[in-house]
């Protein structure tokens, strides 16, 4: 285990920026331009500052999600998860606050170019963002701790940041990233799944009303492996009902892993649970790369 006394401030922000959970905000922007460029509507600079964009978004959320936790009581002593700086006392509550700050207005004016290029559903999509980023645990009604975080993860890390990230390119919607929003979607609210029934007890005795927290171990199970399936799913829609060719089917060599992820829920307890966490957050990865290159070839 890393000691905590010999972590400098540098280490202790990459530490709050949560490298692991960046590929969520990779994931979007890549499969949503792989649509555009498979209709021929693909520019690298603005997907370039979509993702940019994206990843400053996916921070700036790690760094509330840190900091309210640990206001909550959320984040404790007990905690199973990885290290958070906050409960650590690795960065103060006010150098919090300003790295927040400079997160999200990095990302808003970096979008700006975006607006200024596609128009003011762009402007839309990035403050509904950053707003649902600093909403999921701050505010009079934070969305994880009142059963509604996976709502938001599936809604702004798939569907918004798939099809928006097919919009800012294209300039215009169409149902091929918005299809191709839901497997990534889900496989994303896995990740938060497994993070949650990790953490029932903790968060029930912090009161946040996760929807583990509300409907217990076994719906949490079965709410896994039925966004597994939806997953699954959606190359079959894609290649019957879109003329796709047969290698859009390439996200298929992941079912030994989704396979190895059911066994490993229902197996798997406590500290335990940080191994699925982290080979969910894999299966996201390589599922949203192979449905890219699925979708291109």
């Amino acid at each position: 285990m890393e000691n905590i006394t010999e972590i400098g401030k540098i280490r202790s922000w990459v530490i709050a920026s949560r490298p692991r959970t960046l590929p969520a905000a990779v994931v979007p922007v890549l499969v949503g331009s792989a649509a555009a460029a498979s209709d021929n509507k693909f520019i690298l600079l603005y997907a370039s500052i979509a993702l940019i964009c994206s990843l400053l978004i996916q921070i700036g959320t790690n760094f509330t999600n840190d900091l309210y936790d640990h206001l909550k009581g959320a984040d404790n002593e007990k905690r199973k998860g990885p290290l958070r700086v906050m409960v650590n006392g690795l960065i103060s509550v006010t150098e919090m606050k300003m790295g927040i700050v400079i997160v999200f207005l990095t990302a808003f004016a970096l979008g700006l170019y975006l607006v200024y290029t596609g128009g003011y559903i762009v402007l839309v999509i990035g403050i509904a963002s950053i707003i649902a980023g600093i909403a999921y645990t701050a505010g009079p009604y934070p969305l994880a701790y009142n059963g509604l975080g996976d709502f938001f993860v599936f809604m702004f890390f798939g569907v918004v940041g798939t099809a928006g990230s097919y919009f800012v390119q294209a300039h215009t919607f169409s149902y091929l990233p918005f299809l191709c929003s839901i497997p990534v979607g889900a496989l994303i609210t896995n990740i938060l799944v497994v993070n949650n029934y990790r953490d029932i007890d903790e968060d029930r005795a912090a009161n946040k009303y996760t929807l583990a927290v509300k409907f217990g171990r076994v719906f949490t199970r079965y709410q896994f492996i039925f966004l597994l399936l939806i997953s699954f799913i959606m190359p079959l829609i894609l290649y019957f009902g879109f003329d796709f060719n047969f290698w859009v089917f390439l996200p298929y060599l992941t079912i030994p892993i989704a396979l190895r992820l059911i066994k490993m829920i229902y197996s798997f307890e406590g500290k335990e649970l940080n191994k699925t966490l982290e080979l969910t957050a894999r299966l996201s990865a390589l599922f949203g790369l192979l449905l890219s290159a699925g979708i291109l070839l």
